[in-house]
């Protein structure tokens, strides 16, 4: 037996400083759960999608190790804001600012992103 991909019309793209970008198939993400994507300049992004459908996009490299990862690490809240926990050091990043939760010198780029 085979099983197809299942596809999506929706498209998930990223503002970039020239436009926007599509990274992928909005049926990609899975609910909690992130996917890392390269862009044109060979940055990598991590993207993920909450259980109420709300889109973020943020750096994939964690600033405290060097290591793209941020794409494998543990959703959640903290005061109402969706984070990602490094699974590496732990460290928590804000999914909508890029800010550390746990250190306020450290953050990742967020990038608006959309469904089209």
């Amino acid at each position: 037996m085979t099983l197809a991909l299942e596809t999506s019309d929706l498209k998930v793209q990223l503002r970039l400083s020239d436009g926007w970008f599509t990274v992928c198939d909005l049926s990609a993400l899975g609910s909690g759960r992130g996917v890392a994507a390269l862009l044109p300049d060979g940055r990598q992004v991590a993207l993920f999608r909450d259980r109420s459908d709300r889109l973020y996009a943020i750096d994939n490299r964690d600033p405290f190790t060097g290591a793209a990862v941020l794409s494998r690490g543990l959703t959640g809240t903290h005061q109402g804001r969706p984070f990602v926990a490094s699974p590496l050091l732990k460290q928590r990043f804000d999914l909508a600012s890029g800010a550390c939760l746990d250190d306020a010198s450290a953050r990742v780029t967020a990038y608006e992103v959309r469904a089209s």
